[in-house]
């Protein structure tokens, strides 16, 4: 067949289709388009509008979290010189572990026959609860009966990329939606002016997972999270180039408007929608963002609550930032802080990570209490795994461990001032109350609002699910 012939065919085969579609009645394109956006499909209860894909849609039941904010600490904590204090550990310190622990175990590095090593600092217990906590903390220690202490988390993977691809999507392989994407599409959001899924990066480092961390895998773009700069505007390009007024501006947007309008009727294509969405979301941001950024006009206490500096790039500046956000109706907030990788140089690493993060985190729960928003608002701490009872880098450093490590929660309906699982007597394996990855999303979603084996979405001819055919909900960690 020569290009002509090949080329008319196929034109022939485009009128025939949209001859069939246009002609033949029955509705069939919106009868296709009303399926892909059923309720069901969604997870929620009422169907989204096309034109604005985040618009607020209910959950399967009444939720106890209306906003997630999570402190993602990238490189995963040493759990054992923060919250799991041991001492057969330090009793232990310098000899090899007994045969029996190592059965199994592959560690990411080091030989796992390697001598324990006894925890860095001093612990001691704070708050009515009796939580212990190391010394690291002290600003943790003042808000400890706020929160949930988590100490027999355990995942799948051993490796950074893989660890934070699992921890923030489900799966340790690329491509799965993010958990913020997953709540935005169940819920929607309540902010006009900002984006629903928000994303800070600080640290040494950005992270090992990279983007794939907030993004949205194979949901509509829409629910992917926006990633916000420290330096400069916090989204490229949002101020208008030279020559281009406000007005200007308008025009073209509507003029877009239209035509992405026009063919999201034909099509009816939810990346359509996404985009009409993108464009009118960046114009309201050049209004909102800027005095959303413009910390100067907190009070000197808040600021200095936080240890936040107006025009400086930090941890305490994203912290003040999510409460911020959170204020507007911004459903997710995560903020990453890559930094926590102590393969070496373990005690004086780990005291300047908490320098930079432990009051920040504290202050946060404090102000979200303070001002009302804690009951409603889910804050959640931790990494991708924690780290080894063995020592690596001489005498000063532990290696990776997916066997146990500790979060923390706080808000949102979760049980305050609650110390919760156990691991054995080197911290080496999670051995009461264990609480995987999965049974933490499983978790997370239930206190939004949402049965995690409903809140679903089909591709390739399955329905996904942040938690996949996993989860279990920890019901002990309900208010």
């Amino acid at each position: 067949m020569n290009i002509s012939s090949h080329v008319f065919n196929e034109y022939r085969k485009q009128i025939t289709r949209r001859w069939f579609f246009k002609e033949c009645g029955v509705g069939l394109g919106a009868i296709a388009l009303s399926s892909l956006l059923n309720q069901t499909l969604f997870g929620a209860a009422a169907r989204p509008s096309l034109s604005n894909p985040l618009a607020p849609k209910q959950p399967h039941f009444t939720p106890k979290a209306k906003n997630v904010i999570y402190l993602f600490m990238a490189g995963a904590p040493s759990h054992l010189d923060l919250f799991d204090y041991k001492p057969e550990l330090a009793a232990w310190n310098g000899k090899l572990p007994p045969g029996d622990l190592l059965k199994g175990y592959r560690a990411a590095f080091i030989n796992p026959n390697s001598k324990l090593l006894g925890p860095k600092f001093r612990f001691a217990k704070y708050g009515r609860s009796g939580a212990e906590l190391s010394e690291l903390l002290p600003h943790l220690a003042s808000v400890v009966d706020e929160i949930a202490i988590v100490k027999s988390m355990h995942t799948d993977a051993f490796n950074h990329a893989p660890g934070q691809i699992f921890m923030n999507t489900g799966s340790v392989q690329f491509g799965r939606p993010s958990m913020g994407a997953w709540v935005t599409y169940g819920l929607g959001s309540d902010s006009q002016d900002l984006p629903a899924y928000v994303v800070f990066s600080s640290g040494s480092k950005g992270t090992s997972g990279g983007a794939s961390n907030w993004g949205c895998g194979f949901l509509p773009s829409v629910y992917q999270g926006v990633l916000f700069r420290n330096q400069g505007d916090p989204i490229l390009y949002l101020s208008n180039p030279k020559g281009v007024d406000a007005e200007m501006q308008r025009d073209s947007l509507n003029t877009l408007k239209r035509l992405n309008a026009t063919r999201l009727d034909v099509v009816g294509d939810p990346e359509i929608a996404t985009r009409i969405n993108s464009f009118e979301m960046a114009y309201r941001m050049q209004t909102s963002t800027p005095e959303l950024m413009d910390i100067s006009k907190e009070s000197k206490a808040t600021l200095e609550m936080y240890g936040a500096e107006p025009g400086k790039s930090s941890f305490a500046n994203n912290c003040l930032l999510a409460r911020r956000l959170v204020e507007r109706g911004v459903r997710f907030v995560q903020l990453f802080h890559e930094a926590w990788d102590q393969h070496g140089n373990l005690t004086k690493d780990l005291r300047k990570n908490c320098q930079d993060t432990d009051k920040a985190c504290a202050a946060l729960v404090k102000d979200l209490k303070q001002r009302g928003l804690l009951n409603d608002t889910l804050v959640i701490w931790g990494g991708e795994f924690g780290r080894t009872p063995m020592v690596q880098g001489g005498n000063d450093g532990r290696d990776h461990h997916p066997n146990a490590f500790t979060m923390w929660l706080a808000g949102g309906g979760v049980k305050s001032g609650l110390s919760f699982g156990e691991t054995d007597q080197f911290g080496f394996n999670a051995v009461r109350d264990k609480v995987h990855v999965h049974d933490l999303h499983a978790t997370i979603l239930h206190l939004l609002g949402f049965d995690h084996t409903k809140l679903t979405y089909r591709f390739q001819g399955r329905d996904f699910r942040l938690t996949d055919v996993h989860g279990e909900l920890v019901e002990k960690l309900l208010a």
